[in-house]
């Protein structure tokens, strides 16, 4: 009975880690990649250029009276947020508000000097603010206006609408500009296209790339650690063995 089962425990250590090889060296490989690089270099915080802030002698309009002009355009009863940020130099409002407490929130620009409502980001704006971004000299490539992603696309979760501005670079950067927040929002090179992808494998998560807890990664691990407990009983088996019968008698 203890050889039949020590038969089987072999011969199931043997195919899990024929199953789980392949996984395990993905998981091999991302650490190594993610061990070996430069996060700020994956994030592209290297290229990203140094923004002055906004003098402290700027006068601004008052936000109340903002805020009525706003309400004169639109249905204003929540206010969720607001910040001075710059756009293409400028000092600019950043209202979030909302006509219910908990959906439907909105964002509206105002210039924060003349108190003007403004729109959202044009194409050329974006290109402007992509560029005035980035510290390496390039042309743009591409422009693409995007206004829904899937799990896998590298602006995925992000605010949209937004402008993906490529450049011709050798890291083949792209910038993220939300047209309504009118601002950059993600850096996405080479590096981290590559760091994403074996991010990917290593958290087995095939659908968003980004869901840790998944039912296949618990699985393989579970599995991972039946194969690693089920080596060591071998050994200690095999160890047992030799030490029971430590001069086994040849037959000739």
């Amino acid at each position: 009975m203890a050889k039949r089962k020590h038969y089987y425990v072999r011969k199931s250590h043997r195919y899990l880690g024929l199953f789980l090889g392949i996984q395990f060296l993905f998981w091999t490989i991302g650490g190594l990649y993610f061990s070996w690089s430069d996060l700020d270099d994956v994030h592209g915080d290297h290229q990203k250029a140094h923004i002055h802030p906004v003098g402290g002698n700027v006068i601004l309009a008052p936000l109340s009276d903002v805020l009525q002009k706003l309400k004169a355009k639109d249905t204003v009863n929540f206010i969720f947020d607001t910040r001075l940020i710059q756009v293409l130099s400028d000092p600019v409002y950043q209202i979030t508000y909302s006509k219910e407490h908990d959906r439907g929130k909105k964002i509206q620009l105002v210039n924060a000097i003349s108190g003007e409502l403004r729109p959202a980001l044009s194409r050329t704006e974006a290109i402007q603010v992509a560029q005035g971004s980035f510290t390496d000299e390039a042309k743009v490539k591409s422009v693409e206006y995007l206004t829904t992603t899937n799990g896998h696309h590298e602006y995925r979760k992000e605010p949209l609408p937004a402008y993906a501005i490529t450049f011709d670079h050798p890291s083949n950067t792209t910038v993220y500009v939300s047209t309504q927040l009118g601002t950059v929002q993600k850096f996405r090179n080479n590096k981290w296209r590559v760091f994403d992808v074996l991010w990917m494998l290593h958290t087995m998560d095939y659908q968003t790339r980004d869901h840790f807890g998944n039912w296949m990664l618990r699985a393989f691990s579970v599995l991972g650690l039946v194969t690693v407990f089920s080596g060591f009983w071998l050994f200690w088996l095999s160890r047992k063995k030799k030490i029971t019968n430590p001069n086994p008698v040849s037959k000739h």
